[in-house]
């Protein structure tokens, strides 16, 4: 995407907190190509993880099936973990549930609607399920 090497710089930039409560970059390896890649993505905190959201679509998230070493800039500062592909359906609408519960205003542009008590409606994470696929990231350190 034309914005991703913007996003980037300001992650990296003193001005990271424009972004950095929601917003954070991936460091992975290539599967094929065995270089250092790295992405932008949105997050939330769940617990002792990091979850993230992809389009079914897109590739960069491909590199982490069966689990990989990744670095993930995260509020200013580099941290290792595991990250994990989530593919299945099922695990990804209960992804998208701990993941909207978090933030609910980002539910509509999944097209997910939330009740006034902010719970994802399950109908709605069914459909959002089948395009999208959910990564987690477990920090080390």
């Amino acid at each position: 995407m034309w914005f991703n090497p913007i996003m980037l710089f300001i992650l990296r930039s003193p001005f990271h907190g424009l972004l950095s409560g929601n917003t954070m970059s991936i460091t992975y390896t290539g599967r094929k190509s065995g270089k250092a890649l790295t992405v932008p993505t949105n997050y939330v905190r769940d617990a002792d993880c990091l979850l993230v959201t992809s389009f079914r679509q897109r590739t960069w998230w491909r590199n982490l099936r069966g689990g990989a070493p990744v670095t993930v800039r995260l509020q200013g500062r580099d941290c290792s973990g595991m990250a994990q592909a989530i593919e299945d359906a099922d695990a990804v609408a209960e992804g998208l549930r701990a993941y909207f519960r978090r933030v609910p205003q980002w539910a509509k542009y999944s097209g997910v609607t939330v009740d006034a008590n902010g719970e994802p409606n399950a109908e709605s994470l069914v459909r959002a399920a089948q395009d999208k696929v959910m990564v987690e990231i477990r920090l080390t350190r």
